[in-house]
């Protein structure tokens, strides 16, 4: 489905100054002004941080150094409580290692994840049966309320480290340390649970960073990537300091890890981080057990590193395998109830689908369809689900409203996880349709952003090079894209024995290359010779000692799309799936004529074509995309074409005998309307 794109405009006079004065080159400094930095102290407020603030500003971290020393000195075991995503693993390695060096009697516990996030009462008597004293919990705990009750009703004692959204009560517990409490002083609020083990490793220290960041920044560095928090201040020093350590790491585990994923003796940026390591330490709490990847990243061993990096391998192409499981699943039931797509938003519910993926695929049925998805796996004993949303709709606020039919639910306004029970899921999906409907008459548009329109003369090594001052990139500071405006295709070019492309284009008076990832030739919307209009992420290639520029499409499409006037289109082509009421004057619009319907038909080819390249065509008859959707559904009636909602393609089907138009009970049904 088209995106919609917003291409910003830098504010060049601020940017040249910008690029003299900071040391820069241009284009870099259009990208800050793009994103409204104009300024050196601006710039550097973004981009420099010289180390994280000191510990003690974060509340109750004094009072959890001395119950975890006062525990050491009376000899009580201690227990690490993580949580099993990357975060939580790497955070249950960084306290965990560092008290076993100091020969601590010290165990940890990471909860499967079927047994759900946070703590659990199995798990916590459990933990007393074992004779654990005192209860850490790195990257969850500070919603616990009735366990941690229970914790001191069996004689143990609990310290909260954490760094999710508090409550309004908060734990029992010697210490919460959590820079979200609302007393909590510290500078800086957006560590994730790793950032926090750190820093307490750090006050274990009496606040020297020395030892932590040379054990453990590596580490941390990962885990703030994985968990998508702000890379922003000292998160983005924690990331540079820690991508620094990587790239001379001398930890079986993460070496083996690093080969596994192919980055081993490459340059290291968070896009690495965040594609490759990331998720295969994930994948062992979603597809194995979360004490492989613990195992992992503390083993001394290379021989048994290699082994468990296998062992994650293993479960990462599991994730990859259930993820296309589940799409093919979801594929099987839009082609079953092609409508289903024009609702406001997109609910899919299916047997045992693995919870732990289903919130991956609800992210990538968003970015295909440009819809908030809702993904509901139905379990034996009830149903699960996740949410993925974009703008101003809240997956929050959409489940609050609909709560009555959920028994759990939780999240933010992008993403959220609820259960329920089979029973509800038709009620819960009719409560999100009129949630949507009543608050949302236009629903928002998932947009494409790119920082600034990239003209030819803006392509040269020294001008791409110097974006690399903005690393690292991610939440908060996303890579730069730029706009690429027509641009003559000249040849596509199969990569990869056709799992890649490669386009070949003319911009300007200048011949560029742009890949196109996980895209095959065949599935390329665009013609030989025509202008079309790319977005792309930028970056410097350097083989054998020479450098290239490399430009990755993210988006692209025919130029010449009035983006405006296809939304409201789209909007409106929805409006009449749905059964909604429009105007006579929108009738009277989208009603085709024989003359039009003729032009469409001749135009749909006998293979599968992309039906937005096809809009594309029909702008020459200034035909707005609601009546060329309305054509098609005319032509599907009447037998003489497919269409596959899914991949959004249309192709012509054999004519065995004459068919009339006007048999179409749909045309008849809108050219009524648009009469009365």
């Amino acid at each position: 489905m088209m995106k919609k794109w917003q291409i910003a405009e830098p504010n060049k006079k601020a940017a040249e100054t910008l690029s003299k004065s900071g040391n820069i080159s241009m284009l870099c400094a259009e990208v800050l002004s793009a994103r409204n930095i104009n300024s050196l102290e601006e710039a550097a407020e973004l981009l420099n941080c010289d180390g994280l603030s000191d510990p003690f500003l974060l509340q109750d971290m004094q009072v959890a150094v001395d119950t975890i020393n006062n525990a050491i000195d009376e000899g009580i075991p201690i227990c690490i409580y993580g949580d099993y995503d990357c975060d939580g693993i790497i955070a249950t390695v960084i306290i965990y290692s560092y008290l076993v060096e100091l020969g601590v009697d010290v165990t940890y516990y990471i909860p499967e994840r079927d047994e759900g996030y946070g703590m659990n009462e199995s798990a916590i008597r459990k933990l007393c049966e074992e004779g654990i004293g005192l209860i850490l919990t790195v990257d969850n705990g500070i919603t616990a309320l009735k366990e941690s009750e229970l914790i001191y009703e069996l004689g143990m004692r609990l310290v909260v480290t954490d760094h999710h959204q508090t409550l309004e009560e908060l734990p029992r517990a010697e210490a919460v340390v959590d820079p979200h409490r609302s007393d909590c002083p510290s500078p800086y609020k957006k560590y994730c649970g790793a950032g926090i083990a750190l820093m307490l490793v750090a006050a274990l220290n009496d606040g020297d960073y020395t030892i932590a960041m040379e054990a453990f920044a590596e580490l941390a560095a990962i885990a703030t990537v994985a968990d998508v928090v702000e890379l922003s201040d000292e998160n983005r020093f924690l990331v540079q300091r820690g991508l620094m350590y990587l790239a001379n790491t001398e930890r079986s585990g993460l070496l083996a890890l690093m080969e596994k994923s192919g980055v081993l003796g490459k340059p290291l940026t968070s896009t690495s981080l965040a594609f490759s390591l990331a998720p295969r330490i994930n994948a062992a709490g979603r597809f194995g057990s979360p004490s492989q990847a613990v195992c992992l990243l503390l083993s001394e061993n290379p021989e048994d590193a290699h082994k468990l990096a296998d062992e994650l391998e293993i479960c990462n192409r599991a994730r990859k395998e259930e993820e296309e499981k589940i799409l093919l699943e979801v594929q099987n039931q839009v082609e079953k109830q092609p409508y289903i797509l024009s609702e406001r938003v997109l609910v899919f519910s299916g047997n045992n689908w693995h919870h732990g993926v289903i919130g991956i695929v609800a992210a990538r049925l968003q970015e295909r369809f440009g819809k908030p998805v809702f993904m509901i796996t139905i379990e034996e004993n009830g149903a699960r689900g996740s949410a993925r949303s974009f703008g101003t709709f809240s997956v929050f606020d959409c489940l609050n409203a609909c709560k009555e039919h959920l028994t759990k639910y939780g999240g933010h306004p992008g993403a959220g996880g609820f259960s329920l029970e089979k029973e509800s899921i038709p009620e819960f999906t009719s409560a999100i349709a009129k949630y949507a409907s009543d608050n949302f008459p236009e629903m928002p548009v998932l947009t494409a952003r790119a920082d600034k329109l990239m003209l030819p003369q803006d392509m040269t090594i020294e001008n791409i090079g110097g974006l690399s001052v903005l690393e690292p990139v991610g939440a908060g500071n996303p890579s730069p894209v730029f706009a690429i405006c027509h641009a003559v295709l000249k040849e596509i070019v199969p990569l990869s024995g056709g799992v890649h492309t490669k386009l070949k284009l003319i911009y300007g008076t200048m011949a560029i290359e742009a890949l196109l990832f996980r895209t095959s030739p065949d599935n390329v919307h665009l013609k030989i010779e025509e202008m079309c209009d790319l977005l792309v992420s930028a970056s410097i290639n350097i083989f054998c000692g020479r450098k290239s520029i490399s430009l990755i499409v993210q988006d692209y499409r025919r130029s010449g799309v009035k983006q405006s006037k296809y939304f409201a289109a789209l909007s409106a082509y929805e409006k009449f799936v749905r059964g909604e009421e429009l105007s006579k004057a929108y009738y009277k619009a989208i009603a085709p004529k024989r003359s039009e319907l003729v032009a469409v038909y001749k135009n749909i080819t006998a293979d599968f074509g992309d039906i937005d390249l096809l809009f594309m065509c029909m702008q020459l008859l200034d035909m707005n995309y609601c009546k060329l959707r309305i054509s098609l559904d005319v032509f599907r009636e009447l037998g003489l074409v497919e269409i596959n909602a899914y991949n959004n393609t249309v192709k012509k089907l054999p004519v065995k005998a004459s068919v009339n138009l006007d048999d179409s009970k749909l045309l008849c049904e809108i050219r009524k309307k648009g009469e009365n």
